[in-house]
């Protein structure tokens, strides 16, 4: 029962049909359990709509005949229950007795109709038209929309159809959806409807749920009732689109070919020990500076000076013990 739009399962067992239509057709039966089993099904229970008949054949525009020949004018009309057709001879009160009603054809047995007929069926809608004016026929719920397509689009789909017969009356559309939950929170999920302005075959359904299957259907109404659901239509909307960033690129190591200075020398001067050097002889990029340490005897080394110009070749060093 799901399955099927605008139906529902209520808290005290009863099933809501919001709409009745041809899917409501047919022969119920319903079967309680608990925790210590079920008492079996319920006497079984048969559902009817009240729903005028439809034609199933038409008489044409116009009959050719010769004078004196039979004439045999179709009109034949299905529903339950099985309706009985009627003639009327417009502008006359009845039809003569060189008329027969044969199966729900009109046969004037004698002389050519001398002015247009109409059938009806047994209802309380109006008739079909008068003959020369081919009309569809009337009194009757919409017919199924066809040709229901779904676009998917971001974060919503676009619906669209082809509308069937409206039954002779203005119809409109309503648009039901529900999402597909592979473990649902109740046993039947909601539908979703949603209706259609007012001429449009189409609608848009926004705020729907990225990557998440979607069921659609359309309905048609008129004055008399529903039509039957479309066929059901499953759809995916567009999430976000993903953007992926690229990973970064491994750290390279850089190795940097640099020898020691050279020819280093001390001479003791009046403001200090003068230091002198000559520049390292492999370098593998500029030289950015000198670091200047000492130490006393064999204690540890102590940083003097860290920011030497790469430039010079030379410090003084004044307070120093040669």
């Amino acid at each position: 029962l799901s399955q099927l739009p605008g139906w529902s399962l209520r808290w005290d067992g009863s099933i809501v049909i919001t709409t009745g239509n041809d899917d409501a057709l047919g022969v119920y039966t319903c079967t309680p359990y608990n925790s210590y089993g079920t008492a079996g099904e319920s006497r079984p229970t048969r559902v009817l709509l009240k729903d005028p008949p439809t034609f199933t054949v038409h008489p044409k525009e116009e009959y050719f005949q010769e004078v004196g020949r039979e004439l045999v004018i179709p009109c034949a009309a299905h529903g339950d229950p099985p309706p009985t057709i009627t003639w009327l001879k417009v502008g006359a009160t009845a039809l003569g007795t060189s008329w027969a009603l044969l199966a729900g054809g009109l046969s004037p047995r004698l002389s050519p109709c001398p002015s247009a007929c109409r059938c009806s069926r047994v209802t309380s809608f109006p008739p079909c038209g008068p003959m020369g004016v081919l009309l569809p026929p009337t009194g009757t719920s919409p017919h199924a929309v066809t040709n229901v397509s779904v676009l998917p689009l971001l974060l919503a789909a676009n619906i669209s159809w082809e509308p069937g017969f409206d039954g002779g009356y203005f119809q409109r559309f309503s648009v039901w959806y529900t999402p597909l939950v592979k473990h649902p929170p109740r046993a039947h999920h909601d539908w979703v409807s949603l209706s259609v302005p007012v001429g449009a075959q189409h609608l848009l359904v926004e705020n729907l749920q990225p990557d998440m299957s979607y069921q659609f259907s359309v309905l048609a109404q008129n004055k008399l009732g529903s039509g039957p659901f479309s066929q059901i239509v499953t759809s995916v909307p567009r999430g976000f689109p993903v953007t992926t960033v690229p990973p970064e690129p491994p750290a390279i190591t850089v190795h940097i070919f640099l020898s020691p200075p050279r020819a280093l020398t001390a001479n003791e001067t009046l403001r200090g020990v003068l230091l002198q050097w000559q520049p390292p002889a492999q370098l593998s990029g500029p030289l950015s500076g000198y670091a200047l340490e000492l130490r006393q005897d064999k204690g540890g080394w102590e940083v003097l000076d860290r920011s030497i110009p790469g430039t010079k070749t030379q410090v003084l060093v004044p307070g120093l013990i040669k």
